[in-house]
């Protein structure tokens, strides 16, 4: 906790807005997306505010589940849980994306609209809901290590009526190598599955040969913890790397061959 502290007030001192920004792609994204005031909802009726209540309804869901699963962990561990016996309420609550970020998440894909994405350790689907109501048409293939977790998954996405998604329980290094199809150009990948640096940096680097000039990926948790930053840092420097967006909790990143190199720290 008390390296999250630091790290945070590191970022609060670097980051800017987007009066700092001049590359016309990321200023626009900052205030279009990011700072986008239409991205608030004004008034209950209007569509954005029916879709983040979607979003909240399917977080209440789980937060009222009391029931317990055994989970199996692959990722680098829980600093919240002792016990692999974990109530769904309890993991939907410190486990899961926020409301906030699962927000973000939503206004990110509605705003670049990529129509295949790949979304590394699924967990309750709170982020993959946000997913799929940002673009409905996109095909997304979300992945799960947890058989029991990814079962309550698909529960909740059928619960909801949520069609546009592929769970498949699978290790993730086991389906980057074997299954994966390579000839899929995943538009926008969201890294959420194991938060230590050689799983971070691997999946990075098997994943590399599906990029296309315009893909998005958006690391979570980059300053989760001292390797964590140390994996984000050499992800900035490899050469297929052009501009590199730090928001504290995810790190975004681009392979736009037009745009110089360029990184950034925006307080979002």
């Amino acid at each position: 906790m008390l390296f999250q502290i630091k790290s945070y007030l590191q970022f609060l001192w670097y980051s800017k807005n987007e009066h700092a920004v001049h590359s016309p792609f990321v200023f626009n994204l900052i205030t279009k997306c990011f700072y986008d005031t239409k991205s608030k909802p004004n008034s209950s009726g209007s569509e954005r505010a029916k879709q983040y209540n979607f979003l909240k309804e399917y977080r209440n869901s789980l937060l009222v589940n009391k029931n317990t699963i055994e989970v199996t962990d692959f990722g680098a561990g829980s600093r919240v849980f002792k016990s692999n016996t974990r109530q769904i309420s309890k993991i939907a609550q410190t486990a899961g994306i926020s409301p906030k970020r699962a927000e973000l998440l939503f206004i990110i894909v509605n705003y670049f609209q990529p129509e295949t994405i790949l979304e590394i350790g699924t967990s309750l689907g709170l982020a993959t809901v946000a997913l799929a109501l940002g673009n409905p048409k996109a095909e997304i293939t979300t992945l799960e290590g947890c058989p029991n977790t990814a079962n309550q998954c698909q529960l909740q996405l059928q619960k909801f009526n949520i069609k546009n998604v592929n769970l498949v329980v699978t290790e993730f290094n086991s389906y980057f190598k074997n299954d994966q199809p390579s000839t899929i150009n995943y538009q926008l990948i969201y890294f959420d599955g194991n938060h230590s640096k050689k799983a971070t940096l691997d999946y990075f680097e098997l994943l590399l040969s599906t990029i296309s000039n315009d893909a998005v990926w958006i690391f979570d948790d980059i300053h989760w913890s001292p390797e964590m930053e140390a994996a984000w840092e050499m992800i900035k420097k490899h050469p297929k790397v052009t501009v590199t967006i730090d928001t504290f909790q995810w790190g975004l990143i681009f392979f736009r061959r037009e745009q110089p190199k360029e990184h950034f720290i925006i307080r979002v």
